[in-house]
């Protein structure tokens, strides 16, 4: 875990998709740094769960980043805060077909999380960053979009969304102190990716350790990265005080 940094001390972080996973790993690190951090997701179980495992300076808050309804009540609760960092990290994988067998649904529920939902939580604190002039909106992207991602076009659409949602808010937002930058990570070892090689083992005929090797093999690095990087990668970010607009890869050389 990162140690304390000037930068974060004190300060109060948003992390959607907080509960689990790379929302979680986030959390950690940015706790690690000296940062308040709420947990923001749709299930309060895991929230609680990962709220209380990193310790008193975390919080669990329910809400679908979704719903623009779901996120006024969240900044209704939050109003005495003071959030100075918001991390949009909740995002969803979508089907895995052929364009022309993704559903019209499946498409549009794609985008409500991974780019409306982006909108919805920024719509929502910026307000008070530039009120404040200052603030740090990190936007979790993708090396997807970047290069193909065979059967996956509802994804890789969203996350290039959420790159231009980046630059072009960065730019809005400068002048008043706000900075925004996309942090982009590769394939992320853990439990998601390991059902997805076991998922396109099945499909292709072959074993495990044969659809890994061929999907990590388009690494320059030859690996995926893992959660702990990325955390340590969000705290070097936020350290960052000239950067904005940025997207950052950390993707072991995926899009090399």
């Amino acid at each position: 875990m990162s140690s304390s940094m000037p930068e974060i001390a004190g300060r109060t972080a948003i992390v959607t998709g907080g509960g689990t996973g790379l929302g979680a790993a986030m959390a950690r690190h940015l706790v690690g740094a000296g940062a308040a951090v709420v947990l923001v997701g749709r299930r309060a179980e895991p929230l609680r769960v990962t709220a209380a495992a990193i310790g008193p300076a975390a919080r669990a808050e329910t809400c679908d980043v979704a719903d623009p309804d779901s996120v006024a009540r969240l900044a209704d609760r939050l109003a005495s805060a003071e959030v100075s960092v918001l991390v949009n990290n909740a995002g969803v994988p979508g089907p895995v077909a052929p364009l022309t067998e993704v559903r019209p649904q499946e498409w549009d529920d794609v985008f409500a999380v991974n780019v409306r939902g982006t909108y919805l939580m920024c719509r929502a604190f910026l307000p008070a960053m530039l009120a404040r002039g200052e603030g740090d909106i990190v936007n979790l992207a993708s090396v997807s979009g970047k290069r193909p991602l065979e059967r996956r076009t509802p994804y890789a659409a969203s996350k290039m969304a959420v790159l231009g949602l980046t630059s072009t808010l960065a730019f809005e937002t400068g002048g008043s102190g706000v900075r925004v930058n996309a942090l982009s990570p590769g394939p992320v070892d853990s439990e998601r990716m390991h059902r997805n090689f076991t998922l396109e083992a099945e499909r292709t005929g072959t074993s495990y350790d044969e659809a890994r090797a061929a999907f990590v093999g388009r690494a320059a690095m030859g690996r995926m990265v893992t959660e702990d990087e990325v955390g340590r990668a969000l705290v070097c970010l936020l350290g960052m005080r000239g950067m904005t607009g940025a997207d950052i890869d950390l993707s072991a050389g995926m899009v090399a």
